[in-house]
């Protein structure tokens, strides 16, 4: 997957534009074509990069300071302050090793909570190789062994903005960098975090170059459907518990169905969360769906039967159109859809259109998806 970086580089970085005067410096804001959860601003030997949404119901933006190590830091308030390009780093969440992976900065991540979630061949001969330490996982972190191997950034995520292990970690000197790409609502503002990652190593032109294909990847293939006629319909989700949860109609996947050209029956909801149904509510409405596109980790259709039969009875089912994106496991078993797919929605996008519309796409080869035998 690293050999993006070469076509990508054939595509122009983004430009930025002028800002107003502040604090003796003239700032320009660096333009984001998706993501609305972060802004870049450019000083003459630093950037501002405001998180502006760190976590769900988060009251305040978080606001970082990314500057020249060879330079002095800027006296600017700021939550955190980061001398770039860093050489070393801690990542929390799958979703952030792609980001590394292709800025050829690899050979940057020194520590992660469980390896075994990794899937990224690359970083699985790291991984081997014995130069990525486990660090554990949630409350079981283990901050000591962390701040021992001492990273120059740790790049983390919260759900609920608890930051109690994260305070420790910078009471120890090393900053932390909150990665909310997980809140976009656009797939292509998702892929568009690559940016900060990108002023993270000093290498600007090669994230936006990477993000640049990416984009153009998805559109061509949205343009596609753009105009088609037919719009098969198509149900999303399985039972967890006593509820079965849909994507809502602002919600990430129900966005990409609808540009790969699919008539998403909770298209007209207006949450971006996932919403917990009753089995007979999702029946009523969608059990004359054409397709059904996301089962969890069920492997084939027995399998979703065996866990609740009355799966059997939605059409999807009766004519085998059911397809997991689960295809793609690494080597200790992570999901490569789960690592992989924020940064990489145009391959997300394809796929789908390949099983929407075949004859769009006839040489496409499935790659996050399956049908389930």
């Amino acid at each position: 997957m690293i050999s993006i970086i070469t076509v990508a580089l054939l595509f122009s970085s983004c430009s930025t534009v002028p800002q107003e005067k502040k604090d003796g410096e003239i700032y320009q804001l660096v333009p984001l074509k998706y993501a609305t959860g972060f802004t870049i601003e450019k000083a003459m030997d630093y950037y501002v990069v405001k998180i502006l949404t760190p976590y769900r119901g988060a009251a305040k933006p978080l606001t970082y300071v990314f500057y020249d190590r060879q330079k002095n830091k800027p006296t600017i308030d700021a939550d955190g302050y980061i001398a770039v390009p860093v050489k070393s780093i801690v990542c929390t969440s799958t979703t952030h090793i792609p980001l590394l992976d292709y800025l050829d900065e690899t050979k940057s991540l020194i520590g992660f909570p469980t390896l075994d979630y990794i899937s990224s061949e690359a970083m699985r001969k790291r991984i081997g190789d014995g130069e990525v330490e486990e660090l554990g996982i949630d409350e079981a972190l283990n901050i000591e062994y962390l701040i021992n191997i001492s990273p120059e950034v740790v790049m983390g995520y919260s759900l609920s903005g608890d930051f109690g292990q994260f305070s420790l970690i910078e009471e120890a000197g090393i900053p932390v960098v909150l990665n909310a790409e997980y809140l976009e609502q656009h797939p292509l503002g998702r892929a568009e975090w690559i940016k900060l990652a990108g002023i993270l190593f000093a290498k600007e032109a090669m994230a936006d170059s990477v993000f640049n294909f990416i984009e153009s990847q998805y559109l061509t293939a949205r343009e596609l459907v753009a105009n088609s006629g037919n719009k098969p319909t198509v149900m999303s989700g399985i039972v967890y518990g006593d509820s079965w949860f849909v994507p809502g109609g602002k919600n990430y996947a129900a966005k990409i169905l609808q540009d790969a050209g699919f008539n998403y029956i909770w298209a007209q909801d207006t949450s971006n969360a996932f919403l917990p149904l009753s089995f007979e509510t999702v029946y009523d409405k969608a059990h004359l769906a054409d397709f059904w596109v996301g089962v969890g980790s069920f492997k084939s259709l027995l399998e979703l039967s065996v866990n609740d039969s009355r799966y059997e009875s939605f059409a999807p089912f009766k004519n085998q159109q059911i397809y997991s994106y689960d295809k793609r496991r690494g080597a200790k078993g992570g999901s490569e859809f789960l690592e992989l797919g924020y940064l990489r929605p145009d391959i997300i996008l394809r796929d789908l259109v390949h099983i929407g519309h075949p004859n769009l796409l006839p040489e496409h080869k499935l790659f996050f998806h399956f049908q389930l035998p």
